[in-house]
């Protein structure tokens, strides 16, 4: 897809979606992947903007440094941290709709260092819980991930399909959505939860599979080093998810409710890896590496989403072919190979 042709896209979402003209919105993560495009997308939709953002001893507000200064000029940036209870209070004071990104999501670190990822995705989470309860009639949009399935039973995935940890990771989101279905019949706060599926495009981490193939290919690379490539995974290009959270925070779905986002198509990490090779023109190779591969009862060996509830209540659907989408990433990530070819996370 061509880039106006995406402007084009974005364009027809903006008049299709409404809602957010003057309305004080908060972005937790907003210097992530996900959260720095979602920024962008609110400040064209007229949003009064305050963006949560990990303190540093770099100065740096993440992928926000990437945005045009006039779009920068525009953001109520804070800096802080999730798990600070007294900083998430402050930053969701006075607004209307909180969407909550901020989260570790680095699948192998999780191994590592599983309590981190309960500090951060759960209590995190609680945080953002609390201070919306004390607003009273903030609006949360939080984020779930399709890796809460585990290897799933049958496929398509729907959302009442049963949930299993299969990574520390995949554990804390789980218990992060069950607090939100719980403050949401406790408390009545009204949190809603968005689960995306695979989302990938530019900006996102050298350590995910797109761009540690993409990364790799485009740096002249001849084999470039995967874990399994067996497992199927269902890719939504970032522009979509983004305007699936927008739908999501403007949508009467009750608090408590839970819409899954996914494009109903799975192809195994062979046939991406096939797709990055022809939207780069390589002839690379695939060779193994066991440090990507994951424990053997770890391993989600297929994640394919239903999307027909997102259809029906969000008027959701994804306009970017994979394909499409990693033309799209290919050209961001062209712009930034020397930084790739420094990068350790590269292989």
């Amino acid at each position: 897809m061509a880039i106006g042709a995406r402007t084009k896209n974005i364009n027809e979402r903006k008049k299709s979606v409404n809602g957010f003209s003057g309305k004080r919105v908060l972005v937790t993560g907003a210097d992530g992947f996900i959260g720095s495009h979602l920024v962008e997308r609110l400040i064209r939709e007229g949003a009064n903007v305050r963006a949560f953002c990990v303190y540093n001893s770099n100065g740096s507000y993440g992928w926000l440094d990437e945005l045009d200064q006039n779009a920068v000029d525009q953001i109520d940036i804070r800096l802080g941290d999730i798990r600070d209870a007294r900083s998430v209070r402050e930053a969701a004071r006075g607004v209307e709709t909180v969407f909550h990104l901020a989260a570790l999501i680095a699948i192998p670190y999780s191994y590592q260092a599983p309590s981190s990822f309960i500090e951060t995705n759960v209590n995190g989470t609680l945080n953002v819980l609390e201070a919306s309860r004390d607003n009273g009639s903030t609006r949360v949009v939080h984020t779930s991930t399709s890796e809460v399935y585990g290897t799933p039973h049958s496929v398509p995935i729907n959302e009442r399909h049963r949930l299993c940890g299969q990574s520390p990771y995949a554990a804390s989101k789980i218990a992060a959505d069950q607090l939100c279905e719980a403050y949401a019949r406790s408390f009545d706060v009204n949190v809603v939860t968005l689960r995306p599926f695979n989302t990938f495009g530019p900006r996102q981490s050298a350590r995910a599979v797109i761009p540690t193939i993409l990364g790799q290919l485009l740096t002249g690379c001849r084999e470039v080093r995967l874990g399994s490539l067996s497992p199927k995974r269902d890719f939504t290009f970032v522009d979509d998810t983004v305007d699936g959270f927008v739908r999501m925070a403007n949508s009467a779905d009750k608090p408590g409710s839970l819409i899954q986002l996914g494009t109903g198509h799975a192809v195994s990490i062979g046939e991406l890896f096939d797709l990055c090779c022809e939207v780069t023109d390589s002839d690379a190779k695939a060779v193994d590496d066991k440090a990507r591969i994951r424990p053997d009862n770890s391993e989600v060996q297929v994640l394919l989403s239903e999307p027909a509830r997102a259809a029906e209540l969000l008027g959701w659907s994804p306009r970017t072919d994979l394909r499409s989408g990693l033309k799209l990433t290919a050209d961001w990530l062209r712009t930034r190979v020397d930084r790739i070819r420094a990068s350790r996370y590269q292989r």
